[in-house]
């Protein structure tokens, strides 16, 4: 049975296990090996602890193991600009072994509804563009295209791309 729920305190250690196995298989080729662990120790099962318990992300669970998680919140960039209604997902991981046979598209979903839920027209999420299993997510989605971006991760700058939907 799949669930999507907010996170509790006890979703801690399958969190930080889930986030590990994501960067490890999404950014492979694309950061530096060293700059993926750096980025993982940061989400720690203690990283967890400390927000879970206060629903900072919205958990898919399929027979009692998570198997995603996203993240979201005002769109940064939207914000800045003093606009307030765009949405933006910051992070959605799902395990190696659960792509590609439609988990996402439910995350990803109910994430969207509960940005509109709390009055946000618009939403954006980013990705880098050297990833394109994320890419193809996005736009098979249907989202559209809207900005690129380079970001400073580790040592590298990388290219990111913003996909937007109305």
């Amino acid at each position: 049975m799949i669930e999507i729920r907010w996170s509790t305190a006890e979703d801690a250690e399958p969190l930080a296990r889930l986030h590990a196995a994501s960067w490890r298989n999404a950014y492979a080729g694309i950061l530096a090996r060293p700059v993926i662990d750096r980025m993982i120790s940061y989400r720690s099962a203690a990283f967890w602890r400390r927000t879970g318990g206060s629903g900072r992300a919205l958990v898919l669970v399929l027979d009692g193991a998570v198997l995603g998680y996203a993240t979201m919140g005002f769109d940064r960039r939207a914000l800045r600009a003093g606009t307030r209604d765009t949405g933006e997902i910051f992070e959605l991981y799902l395990a190696p072994e659960a792509q590609g046979i439609g988990l996402g598209r439910q995350l990803f979903e109910a994430a969207r509804r509960e940005l509109r839920a709390h009055g946000f027209r618009r939403l954006r999420v980013w990705a880098l563009a050297e990833n394109e299993i994320a890419r193809r997510f996005y736009a098979g989605l249907g989202g559209h295209e809207e900005e690129r971006a380079v970001e400073r991760i580790g040592e590298r700058d990388v290219e990111k791309v913003a996909f937007t939907w109305d």
